[in-house]
């Protein structure tokens, strides 16, 4: 997969964005993130959401709507990528 330059928090993710972020998970998974339209805000949201680091936002957490809540799924589709830092998919 064509890797480009990284994006403003408002401008859409490149696959850069994703690796960066994600580390080494399938092109399929980045495609997959990509076809949402995501921002690299909502990239970065998705992932510590599924990095379980919103928990120290405690009670003021916002639940998962959007683009947000369709990178997270993909994210954790296998959850064991974020356990063991690899992607067998």
């Amino acid at each position: 997969m064509t890797v480009s330059k990284p994006s403003p928090l408002t401008g859409r993710a490149t696959a850069d964005d994703v690796f960066r972020l994600c580390g080494d998970i399938s092109d399929a998974r980045v495609a997959a993130i990509l076809a949402t339209g995501a921002t690299l805000g909502d990239l970065e949201a998705a992932v510590a959401w599924a990095d379980r680091e919103s928990d120290v936002m405690g009670e003021a957490r916002r639940p998962l709507d959007g683009r947000v809540a369709e990178i997270h799924e993909i994210l954790t589709e296998g959850e064991d990528l974020w356990e063991d830092g690899t992607d067998d998919s």
